[in-house]
């Protein structure tokens, strides 16, 4: 049979479409298996793992076949438990796929400790911003004879008067001493009257 009678012939075309069926067959599997090995359907929800401890963290994603990985320690935040997460990537509900790693940051146990900035013979409207700018909020304001008004002349904490330098909790309060600005100044009576001396006329 010549190969022009062959290519026209129902055996030609019988063994053609019997390769093409088997081709599409192995295509077909090799489909099924890559989306079997990738996962390509499947989504799993994260759950929201915030102010879960760690160990909570790793046994609920364990459960749903995730994995995670502790990125940092922050500085403590107290809306959130000690040694809790308070960070996670991906978020809450997003859809990830099986054995997907889970990263979390972790809430510190306690405020860090940081040092106290100067601000003696600063104004109290320039010891302000350094206070909260180093960390630390203003407590009680109290006064004391000093030329100059408003000045800060000590800084006190629980009782303890306190140096630039020292070590204090982060977030903590600091009072502060003030100069009253009436050194210097005689208050009048209080009928608002003076003495006057007048000598007696012979």
């Amino acid at each position: 049979m010549s190969l022009k009678n062959f290519l026209t012939s129902k055996v030609f075309f019988k063994h053609l479409a019997i390769a093409l069926g088997i081709v599409i067959v192995v295509i077909f599997l090799l489909l099924q298996w890559l989306s079997f090995a990738t996962n390509h359907d499947q989504k799993i929800p994260v759950p929201d793992l915030r102010k879960m401890t760690v160990e909570k963290a790793g046994e609920t994603l364990e459960n749903i076949d995730l994995e995670y990985i502790v990125l940092d320690t922050v500085d403590f935040r107290p809306e959130f438990p000690p040694y809790s997460v308070v960070e996670q990537d991906p978020l809450p509900n997003a859809n990830v796929k099986e054995n997907r790693k889970i990263y979390i940051k972790v809430n510190a146990g306690k405020f860090s400790m940081i040092l106290l900035p100067d601000l003696v013979q600063k104004t109290y409207r320039a010891a302000v911003p350094m206070l909260k700018g180093s960390g630390l909020e203003e407590g009680k304001k109290t006064y004391k004879p000093y030329l100059a008004k408003d000045v800060v002349l000590e800084m006190w904490q629980n009782g303890k008067k306190l140096k630039a330098g020292d070590k204090v909790m982060k977030a903590s309060k600091i009072d502060l001493v003030l100069g009253d600005g009436k050194t210097g100044y005689e208050e009048p009576d209080s009928t608002g009257t003076q003495d006057i001396n007048i000598d007696d006329e012979e």
